[in-house]
């Protein structure tokens, strides 16, 4: 801007030499800070990762509350520690996330406490359409467990996206109030954060935001091992393209192609007679059934924290509705199956093995005797 009688002003002047805009309103110290400490591909880099692990932590999570959950492509920003009360005025729970194998940091989930109260009143059977205001320590236990199995599914992608296994500790969860300084020891003592926001849609139950702030260190540590990784892949391909064998195609004289068409007609006439006392014989072909299927074990690490319902059946019966609706205390149930039959192990409702009751310290046991074979497992599966 000039000054009234037309004439630039001394800082107008050095602003022109340094091939600043005076036109332009200058950007604020958080934003500079943010252009300092996050470069474009940087912020690209890791709202990729953030879209891909929540992706799948939206679908365990749907499964867990039985409503469908949209978690939808994160925004990066840059805050630091003295910002936080101002961003969170309001009271929030907290989910402090620690990884134990793949990678060294930490991170912190803040959701809304009404968004919270929603989701632990889903957790606990309800409809989530009168949650409670005030959430108890049992409610805390219910967002916590939630919270895990959606950690737990972004563990596992990202142990995909950085082909190595990466797993966590259980998630602890916390009400944090900024005013009353109340949880702040689930806030890592960092600096500065990249803060990826997300917008979190539970059915018609919950429209907001789900926030997660990033260590400024491990953050750039997690896009350098990315961009390595895909930085080997491209070189890997470049050089199978630059070692990929060339056929080398030769035009023949007039005097060879004759050649080698008399020979063709040589070999045409030699083969079109066969010996009769040549053997012809039947291709042989292996049964399927005999074939056992090749088990791939190169990323069974990434299952071995999937969690399993193991059942013990002791036995079945069919009855009518009429003979159901007679039963009271004393009545007794016959059951399709011997006195001493081996009852049966269900691992998510498949058999896997039989196995003997026994008791162990005043508890039932299964003592397992047999486990059934891989190919009656693959075929009830």
């Amino acid at each position: 801007m000039t000054q009234d009688d037309g004439m630039l002003s001394q800082e107008e002047i050095d602003a022109l030499l340094n091939g600043v805009d005076i036109d332009e309103p200058a950007q604020s110290t958080s934003e500079q800070g943010e252009l300092n400490v996050l470069s474009p591909i940087e912020k690209d880099t890791l709202g990729e990762i953030g879209n891909i692990s929540f992706s799948n932590a939206a679908t365990a999570l749907s499964t867990l509350l039985n409503q469908k959950v949209e978690i939808t492509t994160p925004e990066i920003s840059y805050i630091t520690q003295g910002q936080l009360n101002n961003e969170f005025p309001f009271p929030h729970v907290s989910v402090l996330v620690n990884y134990t194998e793949g990678f060294k940091g930490s991170n912190v989930l803040l959701i809304k406490r009404e968004d919270a109260s929603v989701i632990a009143d889903l957790m606990l059977g309800g409809d989530g359409t009168h949650p409670q205001p005030v959430i108890d320590e049992i409610q805390l236990s219910a967002v916590q467990e939630a919270m895990n199995q959606m950690m737990g599914s972004s563990a596992t992608s990202m142990s995909t996206m950085f082909e190595k296994r990466v797993d966590i500790s259980p998630p602890v969860a916390e009400i944090l109030d900024m005013e009353k300084e109340v949880g702040m020891d689930t806030i890592p003592s960092h600096e500065s954060f990249v803060k990826v926001s997300f917008r979190l849609k539970i059915g018609n139950l919950v429209d907001s935001s789900i926030m997660q702030l990033v260590p400024i260190d491990f953050a750039k540590a997690l896009v350098a091992e990315l961009t390595s990784i895909h930085e080997s892949q491209q070189s890997g391909y470049q050089e199978e393209s630059v070692t990929a064998p060339q056929e080398t195609v030769s035009t023949p004289s007039n005097n060879q192609e004759t050649h080698n068409n008399n020979e063709a007609i040589k070999r045409t006439e030699s083969t079109a007679f066969v010996d009769a006392s040549t053997k012809v014989q039947s291709a042989a072909f292996t049964e399927f059934d005999d074939v056992q299927p090749t088990v791939q074990s190169r990323n069974i690490d990434l299952l071995l924290d999937v969690p399993l319902t193991v059942t013990v059946e002791l036995g079945r019966t069919r009855k009518r509705i009429k003979d159901i609706l007679e039963l009271g205390p004393g009545s007794v149930i016959e059951l399709e199956k011997l006195a001493g039959e081996p009852v049966d192990v269900l691992i998510n409702e498949k058999p896997i093995a039989k196995g003997e009751v026994v008791v162990i310290d005043e508890n039932f046991g299964v003592r397992i005797t047999e486990i059934i074979n891989q190919r009656d497992r693959l075929q009830k599966l």
